[in-house]
């Protein structure tokens, strides 16, 4: 489905990332994984189109994502949940979930995909007029990964969201994107929770320094001496 081919980002002098390849398979949950400064961030922003790469390429099913603006990339089902959140704070929930159903395919599904997101997350359905940005840091990561779920995502692109959320949260969220997953959906994750992001995917990728160092099926990586010890702490 997707396929990163030698992808080289640099910002002025700083190469973010050097000649990186991933592959996400249709049905996969694919996690990435890496200390702060790695470049997880870089590389997903590459793939939305807001960064643009030095060298590579970038294919979604055949197409050349590099050769499409930014902006048309969601059509063909790249849903993007950035770090951060980055909902809309002075537009209510339901607005905001209106705003992630722009694509086509989210237009035409929006009843069903709306029902399907008060079913994951029932406490947007309470406060669907409400404010985002008087939600909880939780509620605002529910709003965002349900934001991206209005679009109809056939690839859906998590990044950080257990970020700055207790760990009770954060456990809840991980449940919710594991379901997505149960049902069809193609995860692409980014996180620093490396025990859960590898736990929870079918195969997975190690980025340190703007490079893939590591990569490996779910249990190849746990048996991994250097992720047991590095990143899993035992």
């Amino acid at each position: 489905m997707l396929a990163v081919e030698g992808l080289t980002v640099a910002y002025g002098g700083l190469t973010a990332l050097a000649e990186v390849s991933l592959s996400v398979r249709a049905g996969q949950f694919v996690s990435i994984v890496g200390p702060n400064g790695a470049g997880k961030t870089t590389l997903f922003k590459a793939i939305s189109g807001t960064v643009r790469p030095r060298r590579g390429r970038i294919l979604f099913e055949e197409h050349d994502l590099l050769a499409v603006a930014p902006a048309a990339r969601a059509h063909f089902g790249i849903a993007h949940v950035p770090e951060g959140r980055q909902v809309f704070p002075s537009m209510t929930v339901l607005e905001n979930l209106e705003m992630g159903a722009y694509p086509q395919s989210g237009r035409q599904a929006w009843a069903k995909n709306l029902e399907r997101i008060f079913a994951l997350f029932p406490i947007l359905a309470d406060r669907r007029n409400q404010a985002a940005g008087t939600l909880s840091g939780g509620e605002q990561q529910m709003l965002a990964i349900g934001r991206g779920i209005a679009s109809s995502p056939r690839l859906l692109m998590l990044d950080e969201p257990s970020m700055g959320l207790a760990p009770v949260v954060a456990d809840l969220i991980f449940e919710r994107v594991e379901e997505l997953h149960r049902d069809g959906l193609t995860i692409l994750l980014v996180e620093q929770r490396v025990a859960e992001a590898v736990q929870s995917c079918d195969f997975g990728y190690v980025l340190e320094t703007g490079r893939v160092v590591l990569e490996g099926t779910h249990d190849a990586l746990l048996a991994d001496d250097r992720i047991r010890s590095v990143y899993l702490g035992m």
